[in-house]
């Protein structure tokens, strides 16, 4: 049996179209079993490769997804207007259950309803009718989004009304008592406040068949006027709907500081046509374009420099502070800062395709997903609500009868219980920490799949590195020579004809050594790579091998042959040997560095209380262990093929994390428990696939990620013990005969605002404890000042370059 991970395009990350697609694979022949992966965005199959192949199964999903177009319309509506995860939970539940609704989910993050449909049952505007008559703001595709207006909104007015009105019924009690005058004034005040919540209430219940928040407040405020408490029923409704607003304003907030992240794409570009510039939309930019990008500009797309040289301040996609410098034949990235200098930048990807915009996705998919304590916290919702409100019912009914309390108080006693059953606060507690903490650390260039890959990083207890590109720079060197029955200018160049054909990191090297000495390469034919072993092709009509001296048994070689790499391999460096015709010509040494941040960022774990960490690597293990040495590791496995690497995380237990390249240490990326990609701007593989993706290269950022997690577990737990006291307080004290109606609504209104407070922290705060001195993903700002040195530094190197007629 084999495995492959086919990736889904054009479903629009439909959870019933992967699930769809998963069972036409089941049923294709030679396929053993299938999984959708966490994402959603990939299947994972378990096939025989006699009876088919990857291609034959990926045309099958083609053609599925083309009947699925056919047969469903998908439609990404946004949504105004919810104050809660509670909200987006009955717009999802009522839409579901509308008749040719296959599918709804509701981002309460990113305030957006996916709902997949039946064109020939429903569309998208009666979906929107629906949703409008919950009592929240849906614009259909093409109209402006909601809350883009400048005035008040509509809820806003009334809920001033009502509370004007509200205090004029309290003015009026205390001037002349109570009468008919200030129970006309509370009476307004409750239906101008309150027919909206008690129309919305309704339209939910009919929808979901669940009473929601909004239903029991109508009936806590009926209820109270109905036994003439007419001052707490008018509070009831004003300060609920206060609190709404104030919630509403706290979650937009949220989006605002989350949406300005990702939005920095600009919308016009200005492309070269012949000797003019014309600025045109982004969106009409295709692949090849030229695209003039002056000084305090923003990209506009993923490309290559082509023209001119600057530094671009790449914090956006990478969250390094520091600018890097750009030359002609240098990549970069949409939404990057051109500094100081003129760049032409030849268009590489579509406009919709970059770098920046598959971030910004991910961004908003992870902020979708629940994490597993928010679908504990859904769980206990739903049994802690009619729990409560069964509880209320028994009080109201039975104690007049068994206890020899009053109706009008044991109706009272019950209305408060009714506002105590709504679970705001509960349901805030998780999803405003969630999001705060994903969307901190996608503005450092660290991009999480979502709260569950969260949750799991702050379970973190060993956490194992790839060596080259990860804990090292990944630019190794040619540091020797060994000819055996060659020159060392023919052992050169056939190492080099061969590895011209390999993008490895050590071929680059063999290649740019040939080249520094102006070796001319020779002919390549049949070019084929080995992972984890080497490259083979034939020269000259013979066949050369370049690569581990695995390749060919260590023990098959002569006597000095095996000296030879004896002795380069004790310098600490990664040998390369070349046969041709199966005989050993010669051996070549290499060397890389570690990166200077590694050595701080296993410390950094450490200092989390990480005290094991692990080196995996294909290297020998002289190189392997002269590099763990530099960084501080103890525990070295070198020599290692890519599913070695698997078969050591799965030795290393649970609570692992692997961190690699994303390519080369795939298998064990996926067999540990969190799989952290380094350096993935630009890749679209590792954003989509891993666990974790680091868009730059900075080892440190695990640490700091860990640090996050464990700070967000931990605001997490803060808020939903807060949310529980405060209803165990509540229940206590209406016992007691000591909870008005009003402080039932203020402390729900006031837990509900405190649990979402407190999970902003997270996105604006710093920790405290022991994490305090954990640079905790700080979103990257460089001072004036430092921008001024950075450009006099800049401007230095361009003269002194110019001064030597360099570019």
């Amino acid at each position: 049996m084999a495995t492959v991970e086919l990736t889904l395009e054009g479903i629009d990350d439909c959870g019933a179209c992967a699930t769809r697609l998963e069972g036409v694979l089941r049923t294709h022949a030679g396929v053993d079993a299938v999984q959708v992966s966490a994402a959603g965005c990939a299947l994972l199959v378990r096939y025989d490769p006699e009876l088919c192949s990857p291609s034959c199964m990926r045309q099958a999903t083609v053609l599925a997804t083309l009947e699925f177009e056919r047969d469903f319309q998908h439609e990404m509506l946004d949504v105004g207007g919810m104050d809660c995860a509670g909200c987006a939970r009955t717009i999802e539940r009522a839409v579901d259950r509308m008749p040719g609704v296959t599918f709804a989910s509701v981002s309460f993050a990113g305030a957006r309803l996916h709902v997949e449909y039946r064109p020939d049952v429903v569309d998208a505007p009666r979906i929107a009718s629906g949703v409008r008559a919950l009592g929240y703001d849906v614009p259909l595709p093409g109209d402006p989004p909601p809350g883009t207006g400048t005035g008040w909104s509509r809820g806003q007015r009334l809920t001033s009304v009502s509370a004007a009105l509200m205090a004029l019924g309290i003015v009026a009690d205390l001037a002349i008592g109570r009468g008919l005058a200030s129970i006309l004034l509370y009476a307004a005040a409750m239906a101008i406040g309150g027919t909206p919540i008690a129309r919305a209430g309704l339209v939910a219940l009919r929808a979901t068949h669940r009473a929601d928040i909004k239903l029991l407040m109508a009936i806590a405020a009926i209820g109270a006027a109905a036994i003439g408490a007419w001052t707490e029923a008018a509070l009831v409704v004003v300060l609920f709907s206060i609190g709404e607003m104030l919630e509403r304003r706290a979650a937009e907030r949220a989006r605002r500081e989350l949406g300005g992240l990702v939005a920095l794409t600009p919308a016009t570009a200005r492309l070269r046509r012949g000797d003019a510039d014309v600025e045109i939309a982004v969106s009409k930019l295709r692949v090849g374009d030229a695209v003039v990008v002056r000084p305090g500009e923003r990209l506009a797309v993923d490309g290559t420099v082509i023209e001119g040289a600057s530094a671009v301040d790449e914090a956006a996609v990478t969250g390094e502070s520091t600018p890097a410098d750009k030359l002609p034949g240098d990549g970069v990235f949409a939404g990057t800062l051109n500094t100081n200098g003129l760049l032409v930048v030849r268009a590489d990807v579509a406009p919709g395709d970059t770098t920046l915009a598959r971030i910004a996705r991910l961004v908003v998919d992870a902020q979708a997903r629940r994490a597993p304590s928010e679908r504990w916290v859904d769980a206990f919702a739903r049994v802690y609500t009619p729990l409560v409100i069964a509880v209320a019912l028994l009080v109201a009914a039975l104690a007049p009868l068994l206890a020899g309390v009053s109706f009008d108080d044991a109706f009272y006693a019950a209305l408060a219980m009714l506002i105590i059953a709504c679970p705001c606060a509960l349901v805030l507690s998780t999803p405003a920490s969630i999001v705060s903490a994903l969307g901190r650390a996608s503005a450092a260039g660290v991009l999480v799949k979502g709260g569950a890959q969260l949750e799991r990083a702050a379970t973190i207890e060993t956490v194992a590195f790839d060596k080259t590109g990860t804990l090292t720079l990944g630019r190794p060197r040619v540091t020797a020579l060994h000819a055996f029955t060659v020159t060392e200018d023919e052992l050169l160049a056939l190492a080099a004809g061969v590895e011209q054909g390999s993008e490895h990191p050590l071929a680059r090297a063999i290649v740019g050594a040939a080249a520094d000495r102006g070796l001319a390469l020779p002919a390549l034919e049949g070019f084929e790579a080995t992972t984890g072993l080497g490259a083979a092709g034939r020269i000259e009509g013979r066949s050369v091998l370049v690569g581990s001296p695995r390749m060919m048994g260590i023990d098959a070689l002569p006597a000095a042959a095996r000296e030879a790499l004896a002795e380069l391999a004790a310098g600490g460096a990664t040998t390369v040997l070349v046969t041709r015709d199966g005989q050993a010509v010669g051996a070549l040494a290499l060397a890389d560095e570690a990166r200077p941040q590694a050595a701080e960022a296993v410390a950094m774990l450490a200092r989390l209380g990480i005290r094991h960490t692990a080196l995996l690597t294909g290297d020998n293990r002289a190189v392997a262990e002269t590099i763990a040495r530099e960084v501080g590791i103890a525990d070295v496995h070198a020599e290692l093929l890519p599913q070695d690497k698997a078969s050591v995380i799965a030795r290393l237990g649970p609570g692992t994390a692997m961190v690699g390249d994303g390519v080369n240490d795939a298998p064990a990326l996926a067999a540990a428990d969190l799989g952290i990609a380094m350096g993935s701007a630009g890749s679209a593989t590792a954003i989509e696939v891993a666990d974790v993706a680091l868009m730059g290269d900075d080892p440190r950022k695990v640490a700091e990620l860990i640090g996050l997690a464990r700070w967000t577990r931990a605001v997490v737990r803060q808020n939903i013990a807060f949310a529980l006291a405060t209803k165990l307080v509540a229940l206590g004290l209406l016992a007691a005969g000591s909870l008005p109606l009003w402080a039932a609504v203020a402390s729900d209104v006031g837990a509900s605002l405190i649990v979402v407070a407190n999970g902003l922290r997270l996105i604006v705060g710093v920790p405290r404890g022991r994490m305090r001195s954990l640079p905790i993903l700080a979103v990257p700002e460089r001072s004036s000042a430092e921008a001024s040195r950075h450009e006099q530094h800049h401007h230095h190197d361009r003269d002194r370059c110019a001064a030597s007629g360099g570019p």
